[in-house]
């Protein structure tokens, strides 16, 4: 199996949102804001090919269905489908995903699946032989978003993906169409029901898996995030996320699970490390992936 980073639209968004809890004079030194106090997110899938036999993309960015309006008010740097580019650059076309996983069904973390925009054209999926996998639970909150977070959803999106009749929504730590290969943990700081997907590693310990690498999806967005008291204002539950976290971060420095950043706009992937004080942070960063195996993350 072999994986690679897929970059898709990026994103500009209000510094002060991303790092909600933590003041200008700090975040600033992470990600320098521009005049406008927005700061520069990625918006990066990875895929994953063979997978338990299947070519496997996690997650799709925000892609380009916004209209001109909306893309200018949410940020969208590019008015073309970036995704779909960097999958042609890496040798994909959207005909060879087989699975899409979903961490959830904000905008930004699953817009890519959609066409890109075009004046009087509904919504439309791009990926005509995928199945997609989404969180059970976090499937009912897209149904029935809170007043606080609806404007995070495309409303069109679950009828679209029911429609294909290839809609999988996982409950467990494994999915019918990825079996053992990919083991899922679930997170409610950010939204309820996240879904955390795993690429269980080469190696087992006691019968646990060690490292693998996981899709830190919106519980750990990008470096600065690993430390655990920073949030985002677009959290729904601060101090349930920073507990979450902490556990999160435990267990993949236990088992040396690699995190792979979605908005991180300079780093894929990191190794997790703690220092003598007990404060989490990263290594061995990496700035992109190309048809890379597990086997050389301790190279």
């Amino acid at each position: 199996m072999k994986l690679w980073s897929i970059l898709g639209n990026s994103q500009k968004l209000d510094g002060g949102a991303m790092f909600g809890n933590a003041p200008r004079a700090m975040w600033a030194k992470w990600s320098p804001p521009d005049e406008h106090n927005r700061i520069a997110l990625a918006c990066r899938a990875l895929l994953a090919s063979p997978l338990n036999g299947k070519t496997v993309l996690f997650e799709a960015g925000i892609g380009a269905f916004f209209e001109p309006k909306l893309r200018e008010r949410y940020g969208v740097v590019e008015d073309r489908h970036v995704l779909l580019e960097s999958l042609a650059r890496a040798g994909f076309a959207p005909e060879d995903i087989d699975v899409v996983v979903l961490s959830h069904l904000h905008f930004d973390h699953a817009g890519g699946l959609l066409a890109p925009w075009a004046e009087g054209q509904a919504p439309r999926l791009l990926f005509p032989n995928a199945s997609y996998l989404v969180g059970r639970e976090h499937y009912q909150r897209a149904l029935h978003p809170h007043a606080r977070d609806r404007a995070s959803f495309i409303p069109e999106l679950p009828g679209l993906l029911e429609a294909t009749g290839k809609l999988e929504l996982v409950e467990g730590a494994h999915s019918r169409l990825l079996g053992d290969s990919v083991r899922f943990h679930y997170s409610d700081g950010h939204t309820p029901g996240l879904m955390l997907a795993e690429i269980v590693g080469p190696e087992s310990v006691d019968g646990e898996p060690h490292g693998g690498v996981v899709f830190c999806a919106d519980l750990i967005p990008g470096r600065p995030w690993v430390h655990v008291p920073i949030t985002m204002g677009y959290d729904r539950n601060a101090e349930l996320l920073i507990d979450e976290k902490k556990s999160f971060l435990s267990d993949k420095l236990a088992r040396n699970v690699h995190l792979f950043f979605t908005h991180d706009p300079d780093c894929a992937l990191a190794q997790v490390v703690r220092d003598d004080k007990g404060k989490f942070g990263t290594a061995h960063e990496v700035a992109e992936l190309q048809a890379r195996t597990l086997a050389a993350w301790a190279a």
